[in-house]
């Protein structure tokens, strides 16, 4: 990579830093620490809370689920704008005026504490797996450039991240969310007027060929529980998704309760009921620019540079006569792509993107077999579109643009992995250290357990990188994760606020929740992910008022 490209990339994150630290304040308080002193702005919250969402994985992982899938992804979102009215007149009053420092705490004045220990666990465990699969991202940058194995690119950037989030607390990673997103976009932008500037046919014929392989495609109707991305699961999957990470996951719960007024928790949350969805869709139609581009120019036909390596080490007479027949295969599809681009009349082209189509299906069989390749040789899934993004920025920006976007990409990682690690180490000394160990030490005390904390659930989030980089796109591996403890979560929160429901209910309920989520996750693969949050909800909350009701019923 270019000196140049790196010089961009070491001032930024020196810059990030720096000013980071600089701008934290009473850190030597656990109050101060945690909650910044409730004394953050609506818009650094608002920024902070969808740069957290806004991670490495969204740089890396959804570009490449646009260029592979289309922008059909964003219909997981549409339950966001619903969730975040539902949860500004409902938990944000409820619990910044609480007094507590985290969501879990308050499950103990409303229920018990077996309760608030039970979800808490599980918060932890869900977040420390999705902050390992948001690490894993940078990580695959860092392969790409450096060639070096996973586990060494995790340690690259997970270790900085945890000495930084053990000085700054909260604070300091907020203002870090400001400066990444203002980076972010920046860099979106600039990678898409690139992209609209080399491409060699109109943005009008570049949608219509994109158009025409479905990837613009963004609404489906269809009411099926094994399909993923459709309107339905969108709406209702996604709002119950919405609701619970954004008002029960501690990583966020966090941020309004460092707002300095309740007015200010709900306008944080109303700027991501604005913003995200059209910033969502920029990030995947880059994906799908990226796909038109490679129209035009040659891919490689193996996008993970380490699996290339070890084929072309291993089977390098077959994989050179399958690069030749993609070579010629490529020709043909390039030829046809332009025949369509330059179609005169409606009959025309609809002749010419059908030859294209015919092209393109040759071209995934040809990858395909390539694919299953790599996988005979290395015992491991390919992956590619963890890594269509970092070959891009890397063989094809000009220089300058390349070290914005990696600068952009590390910075996201660090940000958002500050502020899941300062979740789990706020959770961790609070709920479980403070509550059942030591509960009357000094601000000194729990600050250091907090920063031990903060080690131990850097180096777990590390193993979890190496594991979730083999698992799919990295997008759809968070959200995964998260699926299969949120619905459940949220279905004590709801109980929560509902006079008839009690502890046992609660605790019972959200065994049962999980259990069933996690009968369907393995009893019925098929269904999406989404309605996992639907499914661990509903019956948490039917489980906790039977049982509520029975509790009554014997004390009458």
């Amino acid at each position: 990579m270019h000196w140049i490209n790196w010089l961009i990339v070491v001032v930024y994150l020196a810059y990030v830093i720096i000013d980071g630290i600089r701008r934290s304040k009473d850190t030597d308080t656990i109050h101060g620490y945690f909650l910044a002193s409730k004394s953050l702005p609506w818009w650094v919250v608002g920024l902070s809370v969808m740069a957290t969402q806004l991670s490495a994985v969204t740089m890396i992982g959804t570009p490449g689920q646009g260029a592979t899938d289309g922008i059909r992804f964003i219909q997981m979102y549409f339950g966001l704008p619903l969730a975040m009215v539902i949860l500004g007149v409902t938990l944000v009053p409820l619990l910044h005026g609480s007094g507590v420092f985290t969501a879990y705490e308050y499950l103990e004045r409303r229920f018990d504490a077996r309760t608030r220990s039970l979800t808490a666990f599980l918060f932890l465990l869900s977040r420390a797996m999705s902050v390992g699969a948001i690490m894993a991202a940078p990580g695959v940058v860092l392969s790409a450039i450096f060639g070096v194995p996973l586990v060494w690119s995790v340690a690259l950037i997970g270790v900085p991240t945890v000495l930084y989030t053990m000085v700054g607390g909260v604070q300091a990673v907020a203002w870090a969310d400001v400066k990444q997103m203002v980076l972010i976009i920046v860099a979106l932008l600039a990678i898409v007027v690139v992209l609209l500037v080399e491409m060699p046919v109109t943005p009008d014929d570049a949608l219509r060929i994109a158009g025409a392989t479905g990837r613009l495609e963004a609404f489906d109707f269809s009411f099926d529980l094994t399909e993923t991305y459709t309107f339905w699961s969108g709406i209702i999957g996604g709002t119950f998704l919405m609701l619970s990470y954004f008002g029960t996951d501690q990583s966020q719960v966090q941020r309004y309760l460092a707002a300095e007024s309740v007015d200010a928790a709900r306008s944080s949350l109303l700027m991501s009921a604005y913003w995200k969805i059209p910033l969502q869709a920029m990030v995947l139609m880059v994906g799908v620019l990226v796909f038109i581009y490679y129209q035009f120019t040659a891919p490689p036909l193996l996008f993970n540079p380490t699996h290339e390596a070890a084929v072309v080490a291993e089977r390098g007479a077959v994989y050179d006569a399958l690069q030749r027949e993609y070579a010629s295969a490529f020709t043909l599809r390039e030829q046809a792509a332009r025949a369509a681009a330059d179609a005169s009349d409606d009959t025309d082209a609809d002749a010419a993107m059908q030859t294209f189509l015919a092209r393109e299906a040759d071209i995934q069989v040809i990858r395909g077999r390539a694919l299953t390749l790599a996988e005979e040789v290395t015992g491991e899934a390919s992956l590619d579109t963890n890594y269509i993004i970092p070959r891009f920025v890397l063989y094809e920006l000009p220089i300058g643009l390349t070290g914005l976007f990696i600068a952009g990409v590390l910075a996201a990682a660090m940000s958002s992995i500050a502020a899941e690690l300062t979740a789990l180490s706020t959770t961790s000394v609070i709920d479980f250290y403070r509550r059942w160990v030591k509960d009357d030490a000094d601000d000194a005390h729990y600050l250091k357990v907090s920063r031990a904390a903060t080690v131990f659930w850097g180096a777990f989030a590390c193993a979890v990188a190496i594991y979730a980089a083999t698992l799919g796109s990295l997008i759809e591996v968070v959200n995964r994760f998260g699926s299969f403890f949120y619905g459940s979560i949220l279905g004590v929160f709801l109980l929560a606020m509902m006079p008839r429901a009690v502890g046992r209910g609660s605790f019972f309920g959200l065994l049962v929740g999980m259990g069933v989520v996690a009968a369907v996750a393995f009893g019925a693969p098929d269904v999406s992910y989404l309605w996992h949050n639907v499914i661990g909800a509903v019956t948490v909350v039917i489980v906790g008022l039977l049982l509520g009701g029975k509790e009554a019923e014997q004390e009458a």
